[in-house]
């Protein structure tokens, strides 16, 4: 009796383990890319799992691109262009062929602690990283004539308090002129653009442990009004070492993924539609009417899934 009581709990135990794991869901026809954040420490923290499990999802979903939001090396950047760290915590670590297409990433606040140009520079060194200037935008073709405007902006010149220290080389930069570009880049978007998503690394809303802090208010002041004035569809950000989405009365998706290599704890807010402190990134798919997004931990379990519509 002993035994078959074992055994029963076993077999309910899997079933419902079972039910928890759904599968990605691969949709060819989309336009696929992975965004992941807070990632380069040589390996270390489960960053060469997330990066494994990368390279499955991406195989698996034929991935067009790689979105990176930020904190690329841990923990003061890189010193240049040939900074050891670029092999160490980046080339590698993502190995797999299906993750030599080209990468789209930003500045984190880690990377201003050395030389943030040096990010810059590397793209004329690597066929993969692509990182035109420190904000840069790109018009990606979805079908059916539909395009995706994709703007990536640097946070770190847009936060007040980086200017009163010497840890974060912002001041010379001219966040005024970013600000105005970013106005002129969503509003003179064409009408084949369907979609308008804004990547950067310090996030508007979290339920991390930055949810009312200096940062989180800046870029909230900042870039609020613009994602409201021109119906952005949804942020992308990291920072903060965990997985979110948030959904705020301006319609605007909010998205963090900062957990591809270190975790810290997230609670929910009343605009949260999903938080988790778990290793592993997140997946888009991309139609002209609408964009599946799967959060993926480490392991390959699709963890949280929600479809916008347009």
């Amino acid at each position: 009796m002993i035994r078959f009581k074992i055994y029963i709990t076993l077999v309910l135990f899997c079933a419902i383990e079972s039910r928890a794991q759904e599968k990605i869901k691969i949709d060819p026809s989309a336009v696929n890319f992975i965004v992941m954040g807070d990632w380069g420490r040589n390996g270390e923290d489960h960053q060469k799992l997330v990066a494994e499990q990368m390279g499955k999802v991406a195989s698996a979903a034929s991935v067009d691109f790689i979105v990176a939001t930020g904190d690329n090396f841990y923990p003061r950047g890189v010193a240049s262009e040939f900074d050891p760290l670029w092999r160490y915590s980046f080339e590698d670590i993502y190995t797999d062929f299906s993750l030599q297409w080209d990468w789209y990433p930003v500045l984190g606040n880690h990377d201003y602690g050395g030389n943030p140009d040096a990010q810059v520079a590397y793209s004329k060194i690597s066929r993969r990283w692509q990182m035109p200037a420190r904000y840069y935008s790109k018009l990606i073709n979805v079908g059916d004539g539909a395009q995706i405007l994709l703007a990536f902006v640097d946070t770190c010149p847009l936060i007040k308090g980086y200017y009163k220290g010497e840890g974060h080389h912002v001041h010379d930069q001219d966040s005024t002129a970013q600000k105005k570009w970013l106005e002129e880049t969503l509003r003179n978007a064409p009408p084949t653009v369907k979609w308008k998503l804004v990547v950067g690394h310090h996030p508007m809303y979290t339920g991390g442990s930055r949810t009312e802090n200096h940062d989180t208010r800046s870029i909230r002041q900042s870039l609020q009004p613009l994602f409201e004035k021109y119906k952005v569809d949804a942020y992308l950000a990291g920072h903060e070492h965990s997985l979110q989405h948030h959904l705020t009365k301006f319609g605007t998706h909010h998205f963090v993924s900062g957990a591809a290599s270190e975790v810290t704890p997230v609670r929910m807010l009343p605009i949260s539609k999903f938080v988790a402190s778990q290793y592993g990134f997140m997946l888009f798919s991309v139609q002209p009417d609408q964009m599946l997004v799967q959060v993926i931990d480490y392991s390959g379990k699709v963890i949280y899934a929600t479809t916008l519509k347009k």
